[in-house]
């Protein structure tokens, strides 16, 4: 469960302006719905099983997150470093991760349907036969470099 509450982490952003610093911190199932992250770093954070479903996290630092089954549909991830990031089931369906560097992350099982990721950095991605590219094809059937382009 998450050391804080929705209120408490809305409260902190307000009073702490822009950039949000998260570093490290349990947000583990909190909602995160539509909350404007923009710039954050959130380096390390333990986000499973959170929902963030359409919550703006351009430029964020995400590198090495826990981002296990975590709610992300229709985010917009552009230009974040989710480097060794664990997206291990976790629902991108629709998000944006155009300019996003994915680095080493783990796509096992994720769901990436009509994501996009233009321009993206997959080098040592690693997925599964679950992962379901954004064009719905699944595991081998995909290769992430195609849909960087």
């Amino acid at each position: 469960m998450a050391e804080i509450t929705r209120q408490e982490l809305i409260k902190a952003l307000i009073s702490a302006g822009s950039r949000p610093r998260l570093a490290g911190v349990d947000l583990s199932a909190l909602d995160l719905r539509r909350l404007d992250l923009e710039g954050g770093n959130l380096r390390g954070a333990n986000l499973q099983a959170a929902n963030m479903q359409e919550t703006i996290l351009r430029s964020v630092n995400l590198t090495g997150a826990n981002l296990t089954v975590a709610l992300m549909a229709y985010a917009d991830l552009n230009a974040a470093n989710m480097t060794v990031a664990n997206l291990t089931g976790a629902n991108l369906q629709g998000a944006r991760l155009t300019n996003a560097n994915l680095t080493g992350a783990v796509l096992n099982g994720a769901n990436l349907q009509g994501a996009t990721l233009k321009g993206a950095n997959v080098t040592n991605v690693k997925f599964d036969e679950q992962t379901v590219w954004p064009d719905g094809a699944t595991g081998a059937a995909g290769n992430p470099a195609n849909y960087t382009a």
